[in-house]
This record gives C-alpha cells, sequence and structure tokens, in this order.
C-alpha cells in the first residue's frame, strides 16, 4: 500500500514537473494554439465549402421546381460567384492561419525579406501563367461572359478547333466544360483567346432548306410559309420558339439546288432542338407537296468499261458469223 502511494506521488511530481519544463510550457503557449489555429481553419474551410455547395443545390433547386425551361442569367452569375467566393475564402483563410501560426512561432519577418525577395522573383516567372489564369477569370465573372449551364464556344490559344460544351463550372483559374460526348474539358481562363456564348439572353436556329433549280420558288416560299406558321401550333416548338420562323429567302444558288434559309429566335440553348424539329417539318412539307430534293429520284448511273486487252475480243465476239467466217 505505502509502495503504490509513494509510486503514485512520484509520478504526480513528475507529471506537474513536465508541464512546468521548457517543453511543457513550449506546448501550453505555442504548441495548442497552433493546434488550435489549424483545426479552426481546417473546420471553417469545410463550412465555407459545405455553404457554397448548399448555396449552389438551392439555386439548381429552384430552378428546377419552377416552370422555366432555361436557366435565367442572374441564377448562372450566381452559382458561378458562389464558386468563385468560396474559393478565394478559403484561400484568404489558409494565409491568415500560416500568418498566424508564424506570429505564435515568433518569426522574425525582417529575416525573411530578402528569401521572399528571391523566392518572389522565381516565382514571378514560373508563376505568370497562374496570374493571368486568375486575372482572366476575375474579369470572365466580373464582365459575365457566361456562367454555370451555359453552351459556349471557347477559342483556346494554339489550337485549332474550338472547345465547345456546357459550362459545368467557373473558377478564378480554370472553366469545365462538358462537352457533347460526354468528356469533361478544362481549360485556363488565361488561354481562352474568344467567348462565343450560344445559350445568353436568347439563340437563333438557322435551317437551310436546298430545293432543286426546278421547282416553282414560288410554291416553295408558300410551303415554307405554312411550316412557319404550323411551327408556332406545335406544343413542341411554342414553348421554345420567342417568334415565329422567319424565311429569308435565297441564301446561295449552287449547280442543281438553290438553297433557301430560315431562322427562328428561341429560347437560350435551345436552338438546336428547334432546328431539329423545324427540318422534320420541312422536309414532311415539301414531299406533301411533290418538292423532292435533287438527288432524289434518279438512280446512279454504272457504267461497264472493257479492258484494253479484251476490247478486241469483244468486238469480233459481236461480230455477225458472216464476217466471222
Amino acid at each position: 500500500m505505502t509502495n503504490s502511494t509513494v509510486l503514485a506521488l512520484s509520478f504526480a511530481d513528475r507529471w506537474h514537473g513536465f508541464w512546468g519544463g521548457t517543453i511543457g510550457e513550449w506546448i501550453l503557449a505555442r504548441g495548442v494554439p497552433i493546434a488550435l489555429y489549424l483545426i479552426g481553419g481546417l473546420l471553417a474551410a469545410r463550412f465555407i465549402t459545405w455553404l457554397a455547395n448548399r448555396i449552389v443545390r438551392r439555386i439548381d433547386a429552384e430552378y428546377r421546381e419552377s416552370d422555366q425551361l432555361v436557366r435565367s442569367e442572374s441564377a448562372k452569375h450566381r452559382q458561378a460567384v458562389a464558386s468563385v467566393i468560396s474559393w478565394v475564402s478559403v484561400a484568404l483563410l489558409f494565409v491568415i492561419v500560416m500568418v498566424q501560426v508564424s506570429t505564435i512561432l515568433a518569426i522574425p519577418v525582417g529575416s525573411l525579406v530578402a528569401p521572399a525577395a528571391v523566392l518572389g522573383a522565381a516565382l514571378g516567372f514560373g508563376a505568370q501563367r497562374v496570374v493571368q489564369d486568375l486575372l482572366s477569370g476575375f474579369f470572365i465573372i466580373t464582365e459575365k461572359q457566361y456562367g454555370f449551364g451555359d453552351l459556349v464556344s471557347l477559342t483556346v490559344g494554339n489550337i485549332a478547333e474550338p472547345a465547345e460544351g456546357t459550362v459545368e463550372d467557373v473558377t478564378l483559374r480554370v472553366t469545365k466544360l462538358r462537352s457533347s460526348e460526354g468528356a469533361m474539358l478544362t481549360i485556363p481562363n488565361g488561354q481562352i483567346v474568344k467567348t462565343v456564348n450560344l445559350s445568353k439572353d436568347w439563340a437563333r436556329a438557322v435551317i437551310d432548306i436546298p430545293v432543286p433549280t426546278s421547282a416553282d420558288l414560288n410554291l416553295v416560299n408558300e410551303v415554307l410559309h405554312g411550316v412557319a406558321e404550323k411551327a408556332m401550333e406545335d406544343p413542341s416548338l411554342d414553348a421554345l420558339l420567342l417568334d415565329a420562323p422567319q424565311l429569308m429567302g435565297v441564301e446561295s444558288i449552287e449547280l442543281d439546288t438553290v438553297n433557301l434559309r430560315m431562322v427562328a429566335r428561341t429560347l437560350p440553348g435551345k436552338q438546336f432542338e428547334v432546328g431539329r424539329r423545324i427540318r422534320q417539318l420541312v422536309v414532311r412539307a415539301l414531299r406533301r407537296a411533290g418538292i423532292v430534293s435533287p438527288t432524289e429520284g434518279h438512280a446512279p448511273m454504272v457504267e461497264a468499261i472493257a479492258h484494253p486487252a479484251t476490247a478486241g475480243g469483244a468486238e469480233e465476239t459481236q461480230a455477225p458469223p458472216e464476217q466471222k467466217k
């Protein structure tokens, strides 16, 4: 009993002496605050990310629960701004935590000026592309060039074909597009040379209609005007069209065809769906009026060319029996 009491007292003395020593005082004075800052920063970053995702989901839910066929421009911009604000907030939080930790550790700032200058110059040459991306992303967001859900075509530097797809995420550094094939395209904002927004405010469906040069254009115009009137009565098109389709007239003349153009203003991003539906109505109406395409009804002509080695033999075979004798 006495031995256990002595051991307990000696352990308590050592434990008390540990916290009163150099290591214990450092843990209490600096280690605990540093751990609290790191844990608090991590939790705050998680909260900021959760809050941004909640805002984005709420905006998306408002669109899905409403009777709108397309997202409004304000909703697209709010989703993009929420993503950017969360990214910037997390970055600022990281900087603040690092500054507080360096203050607790009593790192002399003056001694870091010269190394920081050299490091900043080195990073300046290597990270100038990152700075360019951040500045370009800032202007993309503030100028509302495009937002979440927009259908865009982006011309990227040193790449011939533009990147086309639906915007799924916009940050200060990159833009993420989902192509029509389902591929995810990540494009640095600083590399974007030209932006074409195909779903800004409204869109236009362009339908080119080739007809034979022998067709009566007055009849063709009458048929196409009828298609334009019926398009507004079609339930699948009435909600997507902003006004009745218009026949622009003859667009070009080729050897055996005359191309007419019809245009229609649609809701943002719905021009392709409207164009496919109007083409079906045009083909059906032209067939009903007896107007066919230039190549329809003409079977391809296939001629047999005799081989030079057998050409004489063929002529001799086709000669009358009297000449053969």
